[in-house]
């Protein structure tokens, strides 16, 4: 076989080897600036869109604002939700709504994103706190 041909079946092989498993680490996470969402309304491709995150006691948390919180709250594929963060996707996490958590997750947003001086004047409706489903197909 070529020099070229064992490239290509190399090149193959990579390809159809399954992806290494992305591993939950919230710490690394609390310096993300962002983290991606996916949800599902019905009749709808998947949607993804960004928002900011905050870490506490090594939990991750995010506060949405009224049009983000009705995405969740139409998602059919709830309670998961899909995440994309510092560059690994994660199939099925669960959005856990966390409301005895607003207060410190909207403190730690402040303490985190000088932007939250004006943003915490709009409505937040919905704080989540992200689990990771075990075995949930996570991807790098």
């Amino acid at each position: 076989m070529s020099l070229r041909g064992s490239s290509a079946v190399l090149a193959l092989a990579l390809l159809a080897a399954p992806s290494a498993a992305a591993e939950w680490t919230p710490r690394a996470y609390a310096g993300a600036n962002t983290l991606e969402l996916r949800t599902i309304a019905p009749g709808e491709a998947a949607h993804w869109f960004s928002v900011w995150l905050v870490v506490i006691d090594d939990q991750v948390y995010v506060r949405l604002g009224p049009r983000a919180a009705g995405r969740i709250e139409k998602n059919v594929a709830a309670p998961y939700v899909g995440v994309r963060i510092l560059g690994q996707q994660f199939e099925r996490v669960r959005a856990e709504p966390a409301s005895d958590h607003a207060a410190p997750v909207a403190n730690a947003m402040a303490a985190k994103y000088w932007s939250d001086l004006i943003v915490h004047h709009f409505s937040h409706p919905l704080t989540l706190r992200l689990v990771p489903e075990p075995g949930g197909d996570q991807q790098r």
